[in-house]
């Protein structure tokens, strides 16, 4: 199902020259990163690459996300961890795929009301919505 923004909040732009071998730059200039392919499958490793900045843009929204949740049910997520783990491969169709692991770390919380959390979570946040039915999204609770 396709969701229409009908009051926009923020819109960014990003320019990226030379694809995976590149460079990126927001329109803005804060992000101005040097792109590289994965490592040793597509090329030097001393930059980052696309599935590097989405694992953190997608963690980053989540977090807030939980945040926002968090505070609907009156838990204290200050001190939550999320790491977004993206895997790049090929799929049965011979095409190219991701996928995504999200582990979060809630200290003082039991690890079903965690979980709870970040199910409830996934439901509202942007990137999570956005990928929703296109990109596998495992969900974790970390010990």
């Amino acid at each position: 199902m396709i969701r229409s923004i009908i009051e926009p909040i923020y819109t960014t732009t990003a320019t990226v020259t030379g694809g995976r071998e590149g460079h990126a730059r927001s329109g803005d200039g804060r992000l101005d990163v040097r792109l590289t392919g994965v490592g040793e499958t597509d090329g030097p490793d001393d930059g980052t690459n696309p599935e590097q900045l989405f694992a953190a843009g997608y963690a980053a929204c989540f977090q807030s996300a939980m945040t926002v949740v968090g505070e609907r049910h009156g838990i204290d997520t200050s001190e939550s961890t999320v790491v977004g783990t993206v895997t790049l491969g090929r799929t049965a169709d011979d095409g190219w795929g991701l996928a995504v692991t999200l582990r979060v770390s809630l200290p003082g919380s039991e690890p079903g009301a965690t979980m709870r959390l970040i199910e409830e979570t996934h439901q509202v946040c942007p990137y999570s919505r956005a990928i929703d039915g296109n990109v596998p999204v495992t969900l974790e609770v970390a010990p």
